[in-house]
C-alpha cells in the first residue's frame, strides 16, 4: 500500500470538527431562545430579541445542515447526522410560523421538542462511535 493510497483513503476530518462546533453551538441557541421567550413574557424588548435570537437559530440550523451533509460527502463519514439536522432546520421554519401566527398552544411544545432534539444532536456528534 502506498502513502498516496493511504491518503486518498482516509476520511476528511475537517467537517467533522465543524459539526462538533455547530451541534453545541445550535443547542446553546435553542436554550437562549427559551431564556429569550421568557424575557418576551417580561419586559418591553422581549419580543425583539425572541425574533433576533429566531434568525440566529435560521442561520445555525442551516449551517448544521451544511456541516452534516460534508460530513458524509466529502468526508466519507456517517449519515445519521443528517436527518436530525434537516429536522431541526423544518423544525424552526414551523415555529417562526406558528410564532408569528401566534399559536402558542403548538408553538411552545414545539420549542421544548426542538431542545430536545437539539440535545440528542450533541449527544449523537459527541459520541465516539
Amino acid at each position: 500500500m502506498t502513502a498516496q493510497h493511504t491518503l486518498a483513503t482516509r476520511p476528511v476530518t475537517w467537517p467533522m470538527w465543524a459539526l462538533k462546533v455547530v451541534a453545541p453551538l445550535h443547542a446553546v441557541a435553542l436554550l437562549f431562545q427559551a431564556v429569550a421567550a421568557g424575557l418576551l413574557l417580561s419586559t418591553p424588548g422581549g419580543r425583539s430579541l425572541h425574533m433576533a435570537t429566531a434568525v440566529a437559530l435560521l442561520v445555525i440550523g442551516v449551517v448544521h445542515v451544511v456541516a452534516a451533509v460534508l460530513v458524509r460527502w466529502p468526508g466519507g463519514g456517517k449519515s445519521k447526522f443528517i436527518l436530525p439536522a434537516v429536522i431541526l432546520l423544518v423544525a424552526t421554519v414551523v415555529q417562526a410560523i406558528l410564532g408569528v401566527a401566534g399559536l402558542k398552544v403548538l408553538h411552545v411544545p414545539l420549542g421544548v421538542l426542538m431542545f430536545h432534539g437539539g440535545v440528542e444532536q450533541f449527544n449523537r456528534v459527541m459520541s465516539r462511535s
